[in-house]
């Protein structure tokens, strides 16, 4: 039992009857019962993980993230992260949270990851990090590939979140496991990986519900919206690094 965890669930759970969240969960038989896992996710909202993590609650399986070390710093969300074995990633120290999600997937955990490493301003997939599959390589589990798409409706980067009751559509789809052969390249599997994520995304998309023209910012363009183009919203994060880099105490270049 894990009993911040269990309580977390919970008060997500209770939050998404609230709001009215029309979630349709597919692919479940696609994540393990037992042993490690990756779980590879795409992230256009900040509530992305609670999502994603419903695909291994509802197998009985808990979820444990990798996401940046600042939210630890949070005096409410820091105990909780800790109580949910979730993983601290500092940029300054990219290998020990790596060496701590190996030993968790060598453990039998699933762990998610985002290999995009922040939210899409476009809501298309950008260019993804492969730290996801050298994980599953050296742990020797497969990946699981996990698409969201809605979440963006709900809460996400430059918006105002939405918590009150709105009955957002919510797709979530897991699909088949990718296998990642120590010899292969990474570069390549991550392409593979990215590829299997890209279609998935694309069936959710043409299967979801009509777009309210009063939300075309948060589609993205190929779809019709007014969101920022890929390239766009790639200059506005680098413009974002920038200014954090300025505002950062002398000696600390973490972006």
């Amino acid at each position: 039992m894990e009993p911040v965890y269990q309580g977390v669930i919970g008060v997500a759970r209770t939050l998404f009857a609230f709001q009215g969240l029309k979630i349709r969960l597919r692919g479940l038989d696609h994540v393990p019962r037992t042993g490690g896992a990756v779980m590879c996710i795409n992230h256009t909202g900040y509530f992305d993980f609670t999502y994603a993590g419903l695909a291994g609650v509802e197998v009985g399986r808990l979820v444990r993230f990798m996401a940046k070390k600042s939210i630890w710093a949070n005096p409410v969300a820091g105990p909780l992260m800790n109580g949910m074995h979730h993983i601290p990633v500092d940029r300054e120290a990219g290998q020990e949270s790596f060496e701590r999600a190996l030993r968790a997937l060598k453990d039998g955990e699933i762990v998610g990851v985002f290999p995009e490493a922040t939210i899409s301003r476009s809501f298309e997939l950008k260019e993804f990090k492969s730290g996801a599959v050298r994980l599953a390589q050296q742990a020797g589990v497969p990946v699981l590939p996990v698409t969201i798409w809605g979440s963006q409706r709900v809460w996400t980067k430059g918006h105002p979140r939405r918590m009150g009751r709105h009955g957002i559509p919510l797709f979530i789809t897991v699909g088949a496991p990718l296998e990642v052969a120590a010899a292969d390249d990474p570069a390549a599997a991550t392409a593979t990986v990215k590829a299997a994520m890209a279609a998935q995304l694309e069936a959710d998309q043409a299967a979801y519900p009509a777009w309210p023209d009063a939300e075309a910012h948060l589609l993205p363009t190929r779809l019709g919206g007014s969101a920022p183009t890929l390239e766009e919203a790639d200059a506005l994060d680098a413009a974002d690094r920038e200014r954090r880099q300025r505002q950062a105490p002398q000696g600390d270049s973490r972006g």
